[in-house]
């Protein structure tokens, strides 16, 4: 820092709330170092340090300083968009990188149940400025955090131009087979123009709303070829003889409004989710998993809404409404809970935990569930955990038995999917 009196007034903050950086707790206390010695023959160091110095002063890097960025960087920068609540495109990535320099080529792909893409800039300065503003940004509001690095190509071979890949300084190439060509009314809707979603920050991302999230993921941009898609899920090959109507996986997802199991199809339920948006992410995740020993099946349904039965008729209770469910994790705008949307693991990440509840009661509790407690481990403040089960199968079986689990004194356990391992 640059003064005693400033790491002070750092170390009594941090004291009192805790930083977190992607998710993780971070502890700050003082070094026995008075001073950091940086090597002065380093360069890139040097340059770098000066770099994210004038980009958070809101300036631009030097020159020179830009000069020794490019010695050592890639114009090709690696994209991975980490709690993708909202489907992210080629096309607003295209917006908001452009904001650092010319975008010339862009692939998009997924990998690891992980939407990537390689973005290639015209000069290496500006795959560094985008970088250092970018990394960690979120594009819209606690969802769909840009994780970025350079890449180790320095040039993108782009074949074709459609909503996978793009080479802006050709477009005479071709769309491909079966992929659909750039659609003008959807390029129209992410041009440079002031008044588009992206286009209000110089520099930076616009941190939409959730409303204005979900408004933009609804439209042709975020689904192609899936306009007014419905809310409701069709899940099949469930097994019939523990399937009931608790939508607990769906729930890790988005908001259940409510859940149907079919009259004359028991193994198969109608699921409707508050928006078209969870019930995509519900299916990208779910889809092919394995539950109760059967892999089941989950495409978007045909229905717009999950009919409740008519006044005075009994369904032997095969629908429930859960509108007014309490146990909404999505409801409030912005909500901690986005960024913790992760596909089906082994790893449980456990919170809610009172604080007289030991490590042996959550390992008899998730053993009796029906699987093998691997690795357990706390949070500093036991309020939170990690278990590993041995299989991603029992560790679905186990959120769906175990989240909402009432612990005593109405405090009920929340169990949810980890990216982390132990």
């Amino acid at each position: 820092m640059g003064t005693e009196e400033a790491a002070i007034t750092m170390v009594n903050y941090y004291t009192t709330v805790t930083p977190h950086i992607r998710n993780v707790p971070v502890f700050i206390q003082y070094s026995n170092h008075k001073e950091l010695k940086t090597d002065a023959g380093n360069q890139r160091t040097q340059a770098v340090l000066q770099a994210v110095s004038a980009v958070q002063s809101g300036g631009s890097p030097s020159s020179d300083v830009q000069e020794a960025l490019a010695a050592t960087s890639s114009p090709v920068l690696r994209i991975i968009i980490d709690n993708m609540f909202y489907p992210v495109t080629l096309d607003v990535l295209q917006q908001i990188f452009s904001k650092f320099g010319t975008v010339m080529k862009i692939i998009t792909f997924t990998k690891n149940n992980q939407f990537q893409a390689l973005l290639q800039f015209s000069d290496p300065v500006n795959a560094q400025q985008a970088k250092l503003a970018l990394d960690g940004q979120n594009i819209y509001n606690s969802c769909c955090t840009l994780r970025i690095d350079f890449s180790k190509l320095v040039n993108l071979n782009v074949k074709y131009n459609n909503d996978k890949s793009r080479d802006y300084t050709r477009p005479e190439l071709p769309a491909g087979d079966g992929q659909p060509s750039i659609d003008p009314t959807v390029a129209a809707a992410f041009s440079k123009d002031s008044n588009s979603l992206l286009g209000k920050i110089p520099g930076a991302l616009n941190p939409l709303s959730a409303a204005a999230a979900a408004a933009a993921a609804a439209g042709r941009v975020a689904l192609a070829g899936q306009t007014g898609s419905s809310g409701v899920l069709l899940v099949s090959n469930l097994n019939e003889e523990v399937s009931n109507t608790r939508p607990n996986t769906t729930r890790v997802y988005g908001d259940v409004q409510r859940v149907k199991i079919l009259y004359n199809k028991k193994d198969s339920a109608l699921i409707q989710m508050s928006d078209a948006n969870q019930a995509q992410l519900a299916m990208s995740h779910l889809n092919g998993q394995k539950m109760y020993g059967k892999i089941i099946r989950v495409t978007l349904s045909k229905h717009q809404t999950v009919a409740l039965p008519r006044d005075g008729l009994d369904d032997q209770g095969l629908t429930k409404d859960y509108a007014n469910s309490p146990l909404h994790r999505f409801k409030k705008p912005g909500s901690k809970n986005f960024q913790n949307i992760f596909p089906p693991s082994a790893t449980l990440h456990l919170s809610n935990i009172p604080q007289d509840v030991t490590e042996d009661d959550l390992r008899l509790l998730f053993s009796n569930a029906g699987g093998t407690v691997k690795a357990f481990k706390f949070f500093q403040d036991r309020k939170m955990a990690l278990i590993q089960m041995s299989t991603v199968e029992e560790a679905i079986q186990a959120l769906i038995d175990l989240h909402n689990y009432n612990m005593g004194g109405n405090q009920h356990l929340r169990v949810s999917f980890s990216k982390s391992t132990i």
